[in-house]
């Protein structure tokens, strides 16, 4: 005969396998740390943008974001960045159509918001506008060099806390600006980034990936920059400080490393 207690153990397990079955698993999952889940399943798809706008041409970034700043004001996400001829130009809205977008453009102008316009293609070309700044989305290859050479192009840009004016960008608004001026929307704080990106592992980083840290201790997600390969990567630090490249290994920022997240 069966001990009593043997019997109540079985009965216990078979209970507790029924409501596994019933909750359509067969064991309960572990949490997988960020350190260790492969690239393969890491990957999440981050919203495309379509035809943007293109305006203005200024010989100092705080003149291009003060232009950002104003399209901002007429609900438009707008982002500046070095076009590789000495100049800062403005990228700004996202349309479905080419038309829906020259129909903006039009109307903007007409109301004395912009002088004149180019209307740029998915794929980054604006003609007779400074050049395509981005490789197409499905060049994976050619997209993380074009998001590294535009995080370059904002070294030694003024930093400000609180988002993009014609003083700067804080951490996120400058992940978010790198990103869209390649085609993808970025959430727009560093913790919602944070989520919205698939975990990778640090041997398995690549450029264009971004990095968060909990600068402000406890754990918490408040900071974020953009790897660029060779243990580097491009932020903005702090008030009163430019953007600037700094390296992982750096003690402040190895201790406050929270996890890496790729989009690609």
């Amino acid at each position: 005969m069966v001990p009593l207690q043997s019997r109540r153990r079985r009965r216990l397990v078979s209970a507790v396998a029924a409501l596994l079955l019933m909750a359509g698993c067969s064991r309960v999952p572990r949490p997988v740390p960020d350190r260790r889940v492969p690239r393969a399943t890491a990957v999440r798809s981050l919203a495309r943008l379509g035809f943007t706008l293109q305006a203005g041409a200024f010989a100092k970034a705080e003149n291009a974001a003060r232009f950002s700043e104003s399209l901002q004001a007429q609900g438009l996400e707008a982002a500046y960045y070095a076009s590789g001829d000495g100049l800062y130009r403005v990228r700004f809205g996202d349309f479905s159509t080419r038309e829906k977008a020259r129909a903006r453009g039009e109307a903007l102008k007409a109301a004395g918001v912009i002088e004149a316009f180019w209307v740029v293609a998915p794929d980054g070309s604006a003609p007779g506008a400074g050049g395509q700044i981005r490789a197409h989305p499905s060049d994976e290859r050619g997209l993380r060099a074009s998001l590294v050479a535009t995080a370059r192009g904002y070294l030694g840009v003024p930093y400000l806390f609180g988002g993009t004016t014609e003083r700067g960008f804080d951490c996120s608004g400058l992940t978010g600006a790198v990103y869209r001026l390649n085609g993808l929307q970025l959430p727009r704080s560093s913790q919602a980034q944070f989520e919205a990106g698939g975990p990778v592992d640090l041997d398995e980083l690549q450029a264009g990936d971004l990095l968060f840290f909990a600068t402000g201790g406890g754990g918490r997600v408040s900071h974020v920059g953009v790897y660029v390969g060779q243990g580097a990567f491009i932020h903005a630090p702090r008030s009163g400080q430019g953007i600037r490249q700094d390296e992982l290994s750096d003690r402040y920022y190895r201790k406050a490393f929270v996890g890496a997240r790729t989009y690609l």
